[in-house]
């Protein structure tokens, strides 16, 4: 026998499911364009801390990154994290290792495997990672090429037909190269190709450098959280906030006495106890 579905029970099951997953699946916001965040870091910490502002379209990270976390550089432990930063993002971003571009190749598809379509692959843009990505990309994986420090090798990466390059701002400069022009140059080479490889500027060190780059037409950055944290560091908003909420005080309810109709008025009896103690 067919239960027919109302509104009613329709809006208590997705509140149910809400609670049991709540963050089962990750959500693109319909306004964002062609901006795409990545958070830099390997901490599962900070991504708990930052991801779920939603501001983040994915994750990065590397062998070096991995150890700072004191996190394996193993493909079994990849797919673990994987499966942590794809539940608040649309992608995973990690690199291959290897001497070979067959080890490269070897790497790259076991980690992949977890999710061809949001896990990317990272390969240094060397004449062997060229070699490895080429493999990759005709077996349907997605790669990004890294450790990228002049803008000739935005020809590599868009004649090759990947889907990211990383070069890396802040290292640059270090070596006495301009790297904010450098970025620029790259931007400028893969639009007069027509190509669709992404700028994905690395390295950067202070929030200011990500909006002057985004003034100039580059969308695809990532960063570690304490850039991330800089981009809310505002106080005259902070202090902005504080008053509205000042102000909400005098004159409402406070919000623990607030009572949210959809979840009452919604839910079964029946189910009531479950949400309770999945949210206590």
């Amino acid at each position: 026998m067919r239960v027919p579905m109302n509104h009613l029970s329709i809006a208590a099951l997705a509140t149910l499911l809400l609670h049991i997953f709540p963050l089962a699946l990750s959500f693109t916001p319909p306004h964002r364009g062609a901006c795409r965040l990545f958070l830099d870091t390997a901490d599962t910490s900070e991504w708990e801390s930052l991801l779920p502002s939603g501001m983040f379209y994915g994750v990065t990270c590397n062998p070096t990154l991995l150890e700072r976390a004191n996190e394996p550089c193993t493909v079994a432990n990849l797919h673990k994290l994987a499966s942590k930063a794809l539940l608040y993002t649309d992608e995973f971003m990690c690199q291959s290792w290897g001497s070979t571009a067959d080890e490269l190749y070897q790497t790259g598809m076991a980690i992949s495997d977890y999710d061809r379509e949001r896990v990317v692959i990272k390969v240094p843009v060397t004449a062997t990672g060229a070699e490895a990505a080429s493999k990759l990309t005709k077996a349907g994986v997605r790669i990004c090429f890294t450790a990228c420090y002049d803008k000739k090798q935005a020809l590599i990466a868009a004649s090759s037909g990947v889907e990211y390059i990383a070069p890396y701002l802040g290292r640059m400069t270090d070596n006495g190269k301009d790297g904010y022009d450098e970025c620029r140059k790259m931007q400028s080479i893969v639009d007069g190709l027509g190509s669709g490889t992404r700028i994905l500027v690395a390295s950067l060190r202070d929030a200011d450098t990500i909006t002057q780059l985004a003034q100039e037409g580059l969308d695809t950055f990532t960063f570690n959280p304490d850039v991330a944290r800089q981009l809310f560091d505002e106080p005259l908003t902070d202090n902005a906030a504080e008053e509205f909420e000042e102000a909400a005080a005098r004159g409402g309810m406070p919000v623990s006495r607030m009572k949210c109709s959809f979840v009452t008025e919604a839910v079964p009896i029946a189910t009531k106890p479950l949400l309770s103690q999945s949210s206590g």
